[in-house]
């Protein structure tokens, strides 16, 4: 779905606000790909889409999609929701409870022309073409959502507008729904943005993300640098805190292990069913690391990887956090101040950083 005038697909936010007590400053671009807009609830994000939206009409501020202006307080310019060429899902999928799945799809189709997918081709990306022609009702959660976001796709959107698809949904069925999103990130040339709550959505998904907090923009830029970052990870929560890292499925094990070929090694990681070549993005989260100054010998963690020192960050408690670069890599591990010192840690420094192997639960896997 190139854009016609050649435009890059790019949206670009910058405004200010005042919604009661909260000011908003917030400023960010998202490309191609699925953007997350992640932080604390009250932290600003649904306003946020209102306001690329056009449901909220900020004090001062600019809003640009593919080069096109849907808003600019200075020039007086603030498009329609409707004219500004933005598909959008909510939380709940709002489909017509008295038309069929067909009929919902095509009532997307019908509202802006333009658009280069068809029907069928949008029903194959979403996996419900055997759905068409059932009631609403009947539909699961999950396959409801699906079709919210067809029917979107289908009013030729320039991007997509998800505000929290996944919440309502069950991990069941939001593990039904996540492969299918993936694929539309996949196969789509048009920005993406993705409010969510759950970081494992942003691992497995986003490639970049907004930290959002108190109305502003805390941070933004590529998932793998902001999740690694010791500075905004106390903002995830200590429980959260983590990186991501990719790797391609290579072996499976008799033993219940599958292996990943990874930047920074080999990963053995719980057996997946999936096919070698499968590709993965895995959330590692920081308390699962451990670092060795040299090359650990006669320990139980199978996971072993040489690695620089990059960043370390002292809490005001007794924990510090450390940021790894394995292989190009980035790896976060958390640790206590003692620990820290005892290893004598500085910037620069080569050791060794250990992942257990069972530390990564099924929703830490994701293609």
């Amino acid at each position: 779905m190139a854009d016609p005038t050649g435009a890059p697909r790019m949206i670009s936010v910058a405004f200010q606000h005042h919604l009661g007590q909260l000011p908003f400053d917030v400023r960010f671009e998202a490309p191609a790909g699925v953007t997350a807009l992640f932080g604390p609830s009250g932290a600003g994000k649904s306003t946020t889409l209102k306001v690329i939206a056009g449901l909220e009409s900020p004090k001062t501020g600019m809003v640009t999609i593919a080069g096109k202006t849907l808003l600019d307080t200075e020039r007086g310019v603030n498009l329609r929701p409707e004219a500004r060429g933005l598909g959008v899902v909510f939380q709940e999928p709002r489909l017509f409870s008295h038309m069929s799945v067909r009929r919902n799809l095509l009532f997307g189709a019908g509202f802006r022309k333009g658009g280069t997918l068809g029907l069928d081709e949008v029903a194959g990306l979403l996996g419900i073409s055997a759905l068409l022609d059932r009631d609403c009702p009947s539909l699961s959660g999950g396959e409801a959502q699906r079709v919210a976001i067809g029917r979107a796709l289908l009013s030729a959107p320039h991007a997509l507008i998800l505000d929290e698809p996944l919440a309502s949904l069950d991990q069941s069925r939001k593990s039904e729904i996540l492969p299918y999103l993936a694929r539309l990130r996949d196969h789509l040339a048009m920005p993406m943005l993705l409010v969510t709550h759950d970081l494992n959505d942003v691992a497995q998904l986003a490639d970049y993300m907004v930290l959002m907090d108190t109305g502003r923009t805390i941070a933004s830029g590529p998932v793998t640098d902001i999740l690694a970052d010791p500075v905004v990870a106390p903002r995830l929560g200590i429980a959260q805190m983590g990186a991501v890292i990719t790797g391609q499925l290579n072996a499976h094990f008799d033993d219940g292990l599958s292996q990943l070929n990874c930047a920074g090694g080999t990963l053995l990681v719980p057996l997946t069913d999936d096919p070698l070549g499968t590709r993965y993005k895995l959330r590692v989260l920081a308390k699962d690391i451990t670092i060795s100054l040299s090359q650990p010998k006669d320990v139980s963690a199978l996971n072993t990887w040489p690695a620089i020192v990059r960043a370390i960050r002292r809490g005001d408690g007794p924990g510090a956090l450390v940021t790894l670069e394995c292989g190009g890599d980035m790896l976060l591990a958390r640790l206590t101040k003692r620990s820290l010192d005892g290893l004598e840690l500085r910037e620069g420094q080569a050791c060794w950083a250990m992942l257990k192997t069972m530390s990564m639960a099924p929703a830490q896997i994701g293609a």
